[in-house]
């Protein structure tokens, strides 16, 4: 059932047209009535059913505007690099005694990041580490010789695009916190990522069939897509 908060803001949707994101994020924002820092979704829908192959996105985004979370960051690495995976901000760093303790389910991180010589011991715990979805892979840039820069990235702040069976993707773009200009870098960025995806899988027509922006406890309102993407 839904609350009075949340059908005081529905009554309002009907009223707004599908424009673009700098028109939209102030009726996005005025509905952040929470006490907590809302965070800014997008939910997109793309066309991944093609004649010759189905399209299915994995990758990730370094969004220039960060995504106003922290989190916890394990690194499997030798030991020789283990003092630059700390100072580049790891949370926990180990080799061959942390991946023994994944084993027994200790899984208290919310990301995983690796070498690619000791991903091949990691990748006998797929069956823990997959339906989790802390495995790392070397698409999203979590399997890289060069640590530093990874963990970096992911302190910074990222947005993975991965779609489901029905084609759905859904990420965040900030917190209601943030400019509104800081916001537009961010969806301008995943906008780029999808245009990228687009030309390297050779799709007919709009790769992005629609694409909706809410708060985390707000309601929906219809982004106007760019042509061609």
């Amino acid at each position: 059932m839904s609350s009075k908060r949340f059908k005081k803001l529905s009554k309002n949707i009907a009223k707004v047209e599908p424009s673009l994101l700098e028109k939209i994020l102030p009726e996005v924002k005025k509905n952040c009535t929470t006490k907590f820092d809302e965070s800014i979704d997008l939910s997109l829908q793309i066309n991944h059913k093609q004649k010759k192959n189905e399209i299915n996105l994995r990758t990730v985004v370094n969004l220039p505007s960060g995504n106003g979370k922290k989190i916890k960051i394990a690194v499997v690495c030798e030991d020789e690099k283990s003092k630059d995976a700390k100072e580049a901000g790891a949370d926990i760093v180990g080799s061959d005694d942390f991946i023994e303790r994944i084993k027994g389910g200790d899984l208290n991180f919310e990301k995983l990041i690796c070498t690619p010589s000791m991903m091949v011991k990691l990748a006998k715990l797929g069956k823990i580490l997959g339906p989790k979805g802390l495995m790392p892979n070397p698409k999203l840039g979590s399997v890289t010789d060069n640590i530093k820069k990874a963990i970096i990235e992911a302190k910074t702040g990222q947005a993975e695009i991965k779609n489901d069976k029905d084609g759905n993707i859904g990420l965040s773009i900030g917190k209601k916190s943030f400019a509104d200009d800081k916001l537009i870098k961010n969806y301008n960025a995943i906008l780029d990522a999808f245009e990228k995806e687009k030309s390297n899988n050779t799709v007919k027509g709009d790769l992005i069939k629609n694409i909706f922006i809410t708060s985390s406890m707000g309601v929906s309102y219809k982004i106007k897509l760019p042509k061609n993407i």
